[in-house]
């Protein structure tokens, strides 16, 4: 029998091992819970660049060069725009545009943000269940050297340049976990981890109240997002340098040392993975970096296998 995954995701590489569970399970058994503190409105339009990541992914139409987008975009809109004076620096192209139009068209006429999200997944024929964190606004605030920063602008205006100090989510007291996030993790056989930025991506998730609860009742396995020091994409590796020194497995898995019950790191380091095994924490070595739909697919029955036997040595599988 297949087990019933609940993933917590954000960014390019969770929307990748995202994209490969979905190859191994039914839908019906996998759930992503998917951050929204990067959610932010831009020229009047709401937008939600870790959901629309996801989704682009889940449907094949994210740009397989970028991660994020669509793929085969143009980009009149934001040509035009540029020329009447209007601000370009966070890139709208013309096919993604059509989806913050209608997102915003429909929070303005009452929907929440998972009534939309799921509909959106059914008209492009996403059959897992996508859903986002909270239906309530909460903003991601890095804490820099050069002030308080919501996450959008220190991300993609400043190019991640200010030196990082701290995170707060503002107006997280407030938000409740999504209709039916609960519920799923409770149903849950494990919970996957995925290999996205733990600051940014993954801890907003479980900040919302009632979450990181829910998820620590459940077997956890993680996708360390740091490979020989770095992250592949994004700030992490930036994140945990200039927050925790050394960048690595082990700073991973102290980040999620009360919840974490496995851990996948990448070969690159290996020599780490002795002294991050114990009673308490399994480790597999693997091949993490995701280039292909294959090596998506592999790596998620990998992180499977590990969590059915954590499952079994636990007695409940």
């Amino acid at each position: 029998m297949a087990l019933k995954i609940v993933a917590l995701a954000g960014g390019v590489g969770g929307a990748r091992l995202v994209d490969g569970l979905a190859a191994c399970l039914p839908p019906e058994n996998l759930t992503v819970i998917v951050n929204t503190g990067d959610d932010f409105e831009h020229l009047g339009l709401a937008i939600s660049p870790d959901l629309d990541t996801v989704m682009y992914t889940l449907a094949g139409l994210a740009n397989p060069d970028a991660g994020w987008g669509r793929a085969d975009e143009t980009w009149n809109f934001l040509e035009s725009l540029g020329r009447l004076g209007g601000e370009t620096w966070f890139r709208l192209g013309d096919r993604d545009l059509a989806v913050h139009v209608e997102r915003t068209r429909r929070k303005r006429a009452g929907e929440t943000l998972s009534e939309i999200t799921g509909a959106f997944c059914r008209s492009l024929g996403v059959r897992v269940r996508l859903l986002p964190m909270t239906d309530q606004p909460v903003c991601t605030i890095v804490v820099t050297t050069e002030g308080d920063l919501p996450f959008q602008e220190y991300f993609v205006a400043r190019g991640c340049c200010p030196v990082v100090r701290g995170f707060r989510f503002e107006a997280i007291e407030r938000a409740r976990p999504a209709p039916g996030v609960l519920e799923a993790l409770r149903a849950a056989d494990a919970v996957v981890l995925c290999p996205s930025n733990p600051f940014v991506s993954l801890d907003p998730i479980l900040a919302v109240p009632g979450m990181r609860a829910a998820v620590q009742s459940r077997p956890v396995v993680a996708v360390s997002p740091i490979v020989g020091g770095r992250a592949l994409k994004g700030p992490a590796g930036k994140m945990f340098g200039e927050l925790v020194a050394r960048p690595g497995p082990a700073a991973v898995a102290a980040h999620y040392a009360e919840i974490l019950r496995a851990i996948v790191i990448d070969r690159q380091d290996q020599d780490r993975a002795a002294e991050l095994s114990s009673d308490s924490l399994a480790v597999l070595v693997s091949d993490t970096v995701m280039r292909s739909r294959a090596d998506r697919r592999r790596l998620a029955g990998e992180v499977l296998g590990l969590a059915e036997l954590i499952l079994q040595s636990e007695g409940t599988a």
